[in-house]
């Protein structure tokens, strides 16, 4: 069974994003002064005396402002109030009660989601008067915290448990653990939100023109053709150096930590801008971290004539041709052309990424480099190869015992993997080559 839902929500700056840090025992939402730093929803697992459930951290919510971001951020904060099955409503203890909280518990006492109204910011024990007047938003008795020092959240955790054990099983969807992960990198503004949207056909993910929107990585599970998928969009790589503000420094550290978690990496590729040294690095961060890839050419619409797109591809097949086992697919997000192409590609590479090659048929292909010929020596050694096995999958690894392992070079690692691929469908997933000496 999935794990229950707990969303938290609020008006900016009452300390969502530190209670769902608290609660979660990580440094997983971002957390800074500055308002409006989270701006989708991020899901976070927690546990509390063995009950396991998600945090959902939201954007602080705004009723009254113009501020461009603040009606996709109260949408997407509803939207998860509505996929809950518990609502936490955060307000500040030390700033009392605003417009915004009166307005918020009015649509959540509409709403049909059990709430916990929590009030944050109370850092000395035992004083509470300040409390009551909170009592008035027509949410029950309030509770007492301390995000940052952990003060009452252990009691207000036991009411939240006693609510989750209250849950219909029945209403919990399946499990979601055998889902392909599948994690959406680029560098900023290359058209990674409008793809997840398009991907699940909703608009899960807040889409804006401005570069580092999407801050946190967000995850959607969703069913396609029988299969199932955990999409992560995540904020938009940037080079290290260019990275001048503490937030999107995080949002970096989130889309790493994305990269961690995924089985395969869907590169986006700005074509109306063509490939960058951003996007070569962007791609040597997936291929450190063993992840399955496919190229999405994006804005394909954009690229005027076929001699702009030849040129497109043949750049792309120079300058990332570390990693030339990824298919390449062009598409639109912003039209949904071709982008149904992206999941036989991505089915394709996770497959190959997660095979195992029988021994025997390693074997025989290994008595066939033997006898083309190609051969490594020093002096009056030779380099023999013995045999080999696979020895890991996700991505294939592979062993290959030797007499003089220590004389295998970056060419000679080089040929074989080039053999292997010539010999075995390894499409869309790098591989891993071991040497260990066997006399």
């Amino acid at each position: 069974m999935s794990l229950p839902i707990v969303a938290i929500v609020g008006r900016p700056n009452v300390g969502k994003s530190t209670f769902v840090n608290r609660i979660a025992q990580a440094d997983e939402a971002i957390v800074h002064e500055m308002r409006g730093v989270t701006r989708d929803r991020s899901y976070h697992e927690a546990d509390w005396n063995g009950v396991h459930f998600t945090l959902v951290d939201t954007g602080g919510i705004e009723m009254g402002t113009d501020d461009g971001f603040q009606e996709p951020i109260r949408t997407q904060a509803f939207i998860a109030t509505k996929e809950a099955d518990l609502v936490v409503f955060i307000v500040d203890g030390k700033a009392g009660i605003n417009t915004d909280d009166e307005e918020v518990a009015r649509i959540l006492r509409r709403g049909d989601k059990p709430v916990m109204l929590v009030v944050n910011k109370l850092d000395t024990p035992g004083r509470t008067d300040e409390m009551w007047d909170f009592c008035q938003l027509g949410l029950g008795d309030p509770w007492p915290v301390s995000a940052l020092h952990g003060i009452g959240t252990g009691d207000m955790l036991d009411a939240l448990v006693d609510h989750i054990r209250a849950i219909p099983v029945e209403d919990l969807d399946e499990d979601e653990a055998d889902a392909v992960k599948v994690a959406i990198i680029g560098r900023p503004n290359a058209g990674k939100s409008s793809l997840a949207n398009k991907m699940i056909a909703a608009d899960r993910s807040i889409v804006s023109e401005v570069a580092g929107t999407t801050r946190d990585a967000i995850d959607t599970t969703i069913e396609h053709a029988g299969v199932r998928y955990t999409i992560i969009d995540t904020a938009g790589l940037r080079r290290k150096s260019q990275i001048d503000q503490d937030v999107e420094y995080y949002g970096f550290v989130r889309a790493m930590r994305a990269i961690d978690r995924a089985q395969v990496a869907l590169l986006v590729i700005d074509s109306g801008i063509g490939l960058t040294d951003q996007d070569q690095r962007v791609a040597g961060f997936a291929l450190e971290r063993g992840c399955a890839m496919v190229l999405i050419l994006n804005k394909w619409d954009l690229v005027e004539g076929p001699e702009a797109k030849k040129e497109i591809r043949e750049r792309v097949a120079d300058r990332l041709i570390f990693v030339g086992f990824a298919p390449v697919v062009a598409i639109s997000a912003l039209t949904g052309k071709n982008v149904t192409r992206i999941w036989d590609a991505a089915n394709k590479a996770h497959a190959n990424y997660s095979q195992s090659i029988p021994t025997s048929r390693l074997n025989a292909w290994l008595e066939g480099i033997r006898d083309f010929g190609h051969t490594v020596s020093s002096g009056k050694k030779i380099l023999r190869m013995k045999y080999v096995v696979q020895t890991g999958t996700c991505p294939p690894q592979f062993t290959f015992f030797a007499n003089h392992p220590d004389m295998v070079d970056d060419t000679y690692r080089r040929y074989l993997e080039n053999r292997l691929r010539g010999s075995f469908d390894l499409t869309g997933t790098p591989v891993r080559l071991k040497f260990k000496r066997k006399d």
